[in-house]
């Protein structure tokens, strides 16, 4: 690897059929929290959930897109954003669902700002997330809900995807610069991963 380059281990996850707790109601009368649709989003606006979410992680892949690259993804009819919002209206999270692969959803972005995690959230988060994934009911049927978590992630990522039931796939190794260095993300992002100079 070069001098300022990350390694992560990427591990995909998927799910082919319904699972049997998505077919009853859910018990979530106690979640202080809304999803709101983000139609045709504004690039800038979207960078920004999408660092207060992802900085701490280092997500970057959409920080490395210009405003016409990142506008053609979240305009995309096939492609959903959603804001988790609070009692105050303040969005602390985010989920993203990409159905632009036939018969496929890909919960591409999944996840919420550092004070709203540790607290049941995500559980409420991925039912919505897979309740769409499932019946979504376009011109074809959904046989195959997916997503990616990396050692860069919440340590219980992967446990917590199990849980909800997704089978691991695939386990792959991906390097690329750190985001840091690049200029896409600020130098004191993810104090827990430390910053490598050149």
């Amino acid at each position: 690897m070069a001098a300022g380059d990350l390694a992560v281990v990427v591990t995909a996850l998927e799910m082919t059929t319904l699972p049997e707790a998505l077919r009853r109601p859910g018990m979530e009368a106690d979640v202080p929290l809304q999803l709101v649709r983000w139609s045709a989003c504004d690039p800038a606006r979207y960078r920004l959930l999408y660092n207060r979410v992802g900085a701490p992680w280092l997500w970057w892949s959409r920080l490395a897109l210009d405003d016409a690259a990142l506008t053609a993804v979240l305009h995309d009819p096939k492609v959903e954003l959603y804001a988790v919002t609070d009692r105050a209206r303040v969005e602390i999270g985010m989920m993203e669902l990409d159905f632009r692969t036939p018969d496929a959803c890909e919960i591409a972005f999944f996840g919420f700002v550092p004070k709203a995690t540790g607290q049941g959230f995500g559980k409420w988060l991925m039912r919505r997330a897979l309740q769409r994934a499932w019946t979504r009911g376009d011109d074809t049927p959904v046989t195959r809900v997916w997503l990616h978590t990396c050692t860069l992630d919440d340590p219980r990522a992967v446990a917590f995807y199990q849980a909800q039931g997704f089978m691991p796939v695939a386990r792959f190794v991906e390097v690329f610069r750190d985001p840091r260095l690049s200029g896409l993300l600020p130098p004191d992002s993810a104090p827990l991963q430390p910053l490598m100079g050149d």
